[in-house]
């Protein structure tokens, strides 16, 4: 395999790089936004237990439990407390805004998947005209009466090409599986956030 991969040329030093790369964004998107989908959970079932509760002071003890929780929804839902003596316009709008900030924490590295996913077939595809070069440069000088120099220049040209859709498509597969968690989180703390909107303008 190793001898196999040498022989795409000098391409194939970006191209394992983009591999390695993609595969530590994966797991780390696996392991993060599954902590975060476990944390906002437990975190919303909290304060609806707050919410519906008979206890006195519910929206204290709901800012005690954001300012100790690690947590998106948490960061969230402090702001919407923060804004309590305004009107729900206001409020809404504070929650939108805290939302909007955590967006581009929770696709973190997904742009960075994302690019992988367009650069990789490009630099296979570059080492396919580099081999195709190489091979036609074989072909002016020796002739076609060389054909193991030759098939060197072809062989370059297709593994470069067939390791850089082999990284493309794969990570094009998690990214968007990626961005369809990402917005399923969304749309959950959009939800959360309106309960808690309507139990702030309700107090």
């Amino acid at each position: 395999m190793l001898e196999l991969l040498m022989k795409g040329g000098i391409l194939m030093i970006p191209l394992v790089f983009c591999s390695v790369l993609a595969l530590a964004i994966v797991i780390e998107k696996f392991i993060t936004i599954r902590l975060i989908e476990v944390r906002s959970e437990r975190f919303a079932e909290k304060i609806r237990d707050i919410i519906n509760g008979n206890a006195d002071n519910k929206v204290e003890k709901v800012l005690a439990l954001c300012e100790m929780t690690s947590s998106p929804l948490a960061r969230i839902l402090k702001v919407g407390i923060e804004k309590r003596n305004k009107g729900r316009n206001e409020i809404k709008e504070a929650i939108q805004d805290a939302g909007s900030l955590e967006i581009p924490n929770l696709e973190r590295h997904l742009k960075i998947l994302g690019t992988i996913v367009t650069v990789a077939p490009l630099l296979g595809l570059l080492g396919t005209v580099f081999g195709m070069i190489r091979a036609f440069n074989v072909i002016a000088v020796q002739g076609v009466g060389e054909p193991g120099a030759l098939a060197g220049g072809i062989a370059e040209a297709l593994i470069t090409t067939a390791v850089g859709l082999t990284i493309a498509i794969p990570s094009l597969v998690f990214y968007n599986y990626f961005m369809h968690r990402t917005d399923k989180i969304v749309r959950k703390f959009e939800s959360v956030s309106s309960e808690f909107i309507d139990f702030l303008v309700g107090e």
